[in-house]
């Protein structure tokens, strides 16, 4: 099997994986969906990092191995420290900045 095959195996084990977890949650009230958004949207991300990345051979038979590769990344992702908070934060400042600059440029045309 190529290493392409293998990446192939493991995205299609993990497609199917999140493709039940949907189902689930939607067969839930939807306060109970909310509750849920943010691990679907992580596992969604997972899954979209497979279609633009490989691993190695070794690496995703490790994960073809296991029963819920999905989860199981999920699961650690959660127990991850990460600067995602920093990094929205960030977006935060520097969105609110460029506002500050867009009202002063019109500020200084207007005063023209």
């Amino acid at each position: 099997m190529t290493n392409e095959d293998l990446n192939t195996v493991l995205y299609e084990k993990m497609y199917d994986e999140q493709e039940e977890y949907r189902s689930k949650l939607l067969a839930l009230p939807p306060e109970q969906i909310l509750e849920h958004a943010y691990a679907y949207t992580v596992r969604e991300d997972i899954l979209l990092s497979l279609e633009y990345n490989d691993l190695t051979d070794e690496q995703a038979l490790a994960l073809i191995k296991s029963e819920h590769p999905l989860a199981d990344i999920f699961s650690k992702w959660e127990d991850h420290e990460s600067s995602y908070m920093q990094d929205i934060f960030d977006m935060v400042e520097t969105h609110a900045n460029h506002c500050i600059r867009e009202e002063k440029n019109l500020s200084d045309k207007d005063a023209r």
